[in-house]
């Protein structure tokens, strides 16, 4: 078991995660590189209302009892006004926030998609470097096509809810093919054994089959079941060169992205009058300088 850094420095590590957060592209290309401590990335994503908050602070409370140290990265809808988190996560985690195990920090997802953020990347090689044990990522609530959080994590659990039934058959060729394990939250109420007997008929066409599990978050059953099964699936994932390069491809296909945001940002408001071959051309112009520039 990797010991983390003590408590004491988790303030240096919000300042670290701040910093990373806003960093600039050229920010990000400047900074040395990070060493990888090789914590576990988990996923948890979903329509919103399914319980995913809930359900994150109960399952890190039961993940702790054996000894890991855990962060918690909450991804928020960003404000209009001013840009940061909408909803705060950490409020509806407020039971596991004092534990000295757990790290729990909000980001706002301005300008990315997927149900991420800007710099994520750089944000969980941050806490990786820190020596958590596991980082769990939850991501603004998505829809059936938004799967991004897959080149991050080792694992990626998606959390439905009763009433989701009519969405599976929709669902079923995008973000359910990329989950590991799918978890129906809210098993108290009615239509959760009809989902989960949806799901595991939409699953069996499938190419694989992930675990499909039951909980009731707001009560805590099923959850030492689901924790289980976490360690199950994790157990029996290699771990190596193809995950690394995954990430490595998410950054800097991210931080092109953002590059281009950024040039466009920059564009006159008279220049968009331009064709478009015009203004392709501007922007593949400014990267391809750039590059030149950094090989010199």
């Amino acid at each position: 078991m990797k010991v983390p850094r003590p408590l004491s420095d988790r303030r240096a590590l919000s300042v670290a995660i701040s910093r990373a957060a806003a960093a600039s592209v050229a920010d990000v290309l400047a900074a040395p590189a990070s060493t990888a401590a090789d914590a576990r990335m988990i996923g948890v994503t979903g329509a919103p209302g399914a319980g995913k908050s809930t359900l994150i602070g109960r399952l890190v409370s039961s993940r702790v009892r054996g000894g890991k140290h855990i962060a918690v990265l909450a991804i928020d809808p960003s404000s209009p006004t001013s840009g940061g988190s909408v909803l705060g996560d950490r409020i509806r985690m407020e039971a596991i926030s004092g534990d000295p195990r757990v790290y729990i920090r909000s980001l706002p997802s301005l300008g990315a998609h997927d149900g991420l953020s800007d710099n994520i990347a750089e944000v969980l090689a941050t806490l990786d470097a820190y020596g958590f044990d596991e980082v769990l990522i939850e991501t603004v609530g998505v829809g059936q096509t938004a799967f991004g959080i897959r080149s991050l994590v080792e694992l990626e659990v998606l959390v439905l809810m009763p009433g989701a039934g009519d969405q599976i058959q929709a669902m079923k060729a995008g973000i359910i093919e990329t989950a590991d394990l799918i978890v129906v939250n809210k098993a108290d109420l009615a239509g959760a054994e009809r989902l989960e007997t949806e799901l595991l008929g939409v699953l069996q066409h499938g190419t694989k089959a992930p675990p499909v599990i039951r909980v009731s978050a707001g009560s805590n059953d099923g959850i030492d079941q689901l924790s289980d099964a976490l360690d199950r699936l994790l157990n029996d994932l290699p771990r190596g060169p193809k995950t690394s390069s995954a990430r490595q491809r998410f950054r800097v296909q991210s931080l092109i992205q953002r590059r281009v945001r950024e040039i466009l940002d920059a564009v006159p408001e008279e220049e968009w009058n331009r064709s478009i071959p015009n203004l392709y051309s501007h922007v593949v112009h400014n990267l391809a300088h750039e590059l030149e520039e950094k090989r010199r």
